[in-house]
């Protein structure tokens, strides 16, 4: 059967709309992968920060971040806000370093200082590229940080989680940051006390968000 050619373009305008309005729908699919990404303070909004790659106080001795904020995905963040209650009645709260590192940042990271046991290589990425690692520390209920084996990015043995030549006070420290960050799905990294990935990180992807497009 022929069909009208005015009826024509009028079928041939629809097709082309549905398949504009298509296009449109699957858009917000492409972008999905930083969806679950979550700023920590929406998520815990007594949480204290101290974003160390906001300020040159880190191993590169500059800035690399340009705002002192923190993202997790979701699952990572209620998880840390379990940590943060549990921890209350033993008197300690968390201070959190880093979460979510943008590749472009790790890239910079590996220029400095190309050593997989501190710095992932971003040919593979980092669990904080995918949002699902946390660095972080203890403080006593007022803020102030207690005594813990060495400071942030120390990139010696007295970083490692069986680093023993410590004072009891330290030892216990990291113990208990420890013991409380496995109970809710943490895994601890060998050779950084502070670096803790939250379970489910292996088949996600990295990425490279700015903080200002989350």
């Amino acid at each position: 059967m022929s069909t009208h050619p005015i009826q024509f373009a009028r079928l041939y305008a629809a097709v082309l709309l549905l398949a504009v309005l298509a296009g449109a729908c699957a858009t917000p699919m492409r972008s999905a992968p930083h969806a679950d990404l979550v700023e920590l303070v929406d998520v815990i909004p007594d949480i204290q920060l101290d974003i160390k790659y906001a300020t040159s106080d880190n191993f590169t001795g500059k800035v690399v971040y340009p705002e002192a904020r923190c993202f997790l995905v979701r699952d990572a963040a209620e998880a840390l806000a379990n940590v943060q209650a549990d921890l209350h009645p033993l008197g300690y709260r968390l201070k959190v370093f880093d979460g979510y590192r943008p590749l472009s940042v790790q890239r910079i990271f590996w220029s400095i200082l190309p050593d997989p046991a501190y710095v992932a290589d971003p040919a593979k990425g980092s669990r904080h590229n995918r949002g699902y690692a946390v660095d972080l520390t203890l403080t006593d209920l007022q803020g102030k940080e207690v005594a813990m084996p060495s400071g942030y990015d120390d990139f010696s043995e007295r970083a490692h989680r069986d680093y023993l030549a410590l004072p009891a006070e330290a030892i216990g420290h990291r113990a208990i940051l420890e013991q409380v960050m496995v109970r809710h799905g943490f895994i601890p990294f060998a050779t950084e006390w502070w670096h803790f990935d939250f379970k489910g990180y292996e088949d996600k992807p990295n990425l490279d968000v700015p903080f200002d497009k989350l």
